[in-house]
């Protein structure tokens, strides 16, 4: 068996579920068995490495290749977490293979490129080939909810935390991010801002409801100005490489029991972001139209974003690209540079000065599935492509 494959059985067989704001707990919730696994992975190497406390259960991990006289530092960087499994099909810890898929929760999002970076980070440890470049390993928390591992890593900075790195970085490259990609080069995605809007009334017993004020209602009220607005929103504009704009309603809540009528209701609102919008910009929008089309008695509230990720631009990443694709060429022949929907840990790292770019195998499709999988020959190949990087090749 390859050692990818080897890893990639390891990281699906350990649960690291996000509950993603929900009231889940049990042996599964979080991210610790992988920071674990992970700890002992680079022990084992003999290379250093260090772990950042982010929340209870949950720390980022990073390790780093022994080389002082690299020509060049580049950065490996994957999330540890996994969306949770409610309506899978198939087992999602049991790391099945078969046709040459690997299936379970995290296979596609983002193990399988976890894997291949392992792999890599462990061939250039024991090959030491001569000019690699000095490669850092960071698996974060918290990528598939609000971005916490990642923010917090950029908080303190990689010299706080890496001794290494601690006269400076000079021919920093750049990093790569692991997603599902296909192993094609993204170079460009959306940002996003989520936040709550909370209708509120008066609540008194279900008997009597005229002497009270309906929140789920006046929540209802509001809802249709919501699609029309993000409507408007879609059509307002397009980026010639990442299309409109969205708004999207994820989530609602409100009430206590059906013999009570409800005093507050909430939704949860998600924002998509282009390159030079503000997610303080994007709220204040929304506000404002709100307060133009809707009842002026009817009361809401918004709250303080949870989230808050730019978009990544294509902008100071061109090296990084080139290098990258010259690599994926002299693997699979060829190579590709898209622009996504989705956001990932790359923004944060651009936002902080760092080029990033994400890359990796498997399909975004089967990302989150019932039937999560990713294609064995890919990972092999996305840590064929991350060692002759690092090498220069």
């Amino acid at each position: 068996m390859h050692e990818t494959t080897h890893l990639l059985r390891d990281l699906v067989a350990l649960p690291s579920i996000n509950p993603m704001g929900r009231p889940l707990s049990g042996p599964d919730i979080y991210e610790h068995r992988v920071t674990a696994y992970l700890e002992n992975f680079f022990h084992s190497l003999g290379v250093p490495c260090q772990r950042q406390p982010v929340a209870p259960l949950r720390d980022n991990i990073l390790a780093w290749t022994d080389a002082a006289e690299a020509p060049a530092t580049v950065i490996f960087e994957a999330h540890q977490d996994t969306v949770p499994t409610d309506n899978m099909t198939i087992d999602p810890f049991a790391a099945h293979i078969e046709n040459g898929r690997l299936y379970g929760r995290g296979a596609c999002d983002i193990k399988g490129g976890m894997a291949a970076m392992l792999a890599a980070f462990a061939r250039l440890v024991r090959d030491q080939p001569k000019g690699a470049a000095r490669v850092l390993m960071i698996c974060t928390v918290d990528e598939e909810f609000t971005f916490l591992g990642v923010q917090r890593l950029v908080q303190f900075g990689l010299p706080s935390l890496v001794p290494a790195l601690r006269g400076g970085t000079p021919n920093l490259l750049g990093a790569i991010v692991a997603e599902p990609t296909q192993l094609h080069i993204v170079n460009s995605h959306k940002g996003a801002v989520r936040w709550d809007l909370t209708t509120t009334g008066r609540s008194c017993h279900s008997s009597r409801p005229e002497q009270g004020i309906n929140a789920i209602y006046r929540m209802a009220a509001v809802l249709p100005y919501l699609e029309r607005y993000a409507e408007e929103l879609r059509v307002s504009r397009n980026d010639p490489r990442l299309g409109p704009p969205t708004l999207s309603v994820g989530r609602i809540d409100g009430g206590t029991s059906v013999n009570t009528v409800p005093d507050q209701c909430r939704i949860e609102i998600d924002r998509r972001l282009l390159p030079g919008e503000k997610a303080s910009s994007a709220l204040e929008h929304l506000h404002d139209y709100l307060r133009r089309h809707i009842d002026p008695t009817l009361a809401f509230s918004f709250s303080t974003p949870w989230l808050s990720a730019p978009p990544l631009s294509a902008s100071g990443s061109d090296e990084l690209v080139a290098r990258l694709g010259a690599a994926i060429a002299s693997v699979i022949g060829r190579h590709q540079v898209d622009a996504v929907p989705y956001g990932t840990d790359a923004a944060p790292l651009a936002a902080s000065g760092i080029p990033a770019v994400v890359f990796g195998p498997g399909d975004i499709a089967h990302a989150h599935t019932c039937d999560e999988w990713v294609p064995l020959e890919e990972v092999e190949q996305a840590s064929d492509i991350l060692y002759r990087l690092a090498c220069g090749r």
